[in-house]
């Protein structure tokens, strides 16, 4: 009777368990990849001959940067000096741009700066390239994860 019991108790207990078989076919684990959500940062500003604006902003999480001049002018058509960087610690207000984090562009509807960059503070500046007149209005946007 006790032999009986045993293996009464060692079948439930196999039946009990997952199986294992190697030539299993099912679906399995699938990864899911989550994308933080994206936040729209729009600055405002005004440089001057000769001159930059600076606007700060947190990613809390990692993921991609998108920065694009939407208007600038006048005249429209007026190239500008676009960067990315991190907020200086000697000097409050001014952007210490990452190596190739910067283009000379024109606004435009489209990203002009995009990249991935880790959780952290960072800095987005206009500045004139050298060839303003006069005073330059603009608007920038910043997609950047949440």
């Amino acid at each position: 009777m006790r032999a009986l019991v045993n293996g009464v108790i060692v079948v439930g207990i196999a039946l009990m368990l997952p199986g294992c078989d190697s030539g299993d076919t099912g679906p399995g684990l699938v990864p899911t990849i989550v994308t933080p959500p994206a936040k729209t940062d729009t600055f405002t500003g005004t440089v001057n001959v000769g001159s930059s604006d600076v606007h700060a902003f947190n990613a809390s999480a990692g993921g991609e940067i998108d920065i694009t001049l939407t208007a600038a002018g006048p005249p429209s058509t007026i190239v500008m000096g676009l960067g990315f960087g991190s907020p200086s610690l000697l000097t409050a207000g001014t952007c210490s741009l990452f190596s190739n984090g910067a283009i000379n562009t024109a606004a435009g509807a489209t990203p002009q700066l995009t990249g991935t960059a880790p959780s952290g503070s960072y800095c987005v500046a206009v500045f004139d390239v050298g060839n303003q007149t006069a005073p330059i209005n603009y608007t920038l946007t910043v997609v950047h994860p949440q």
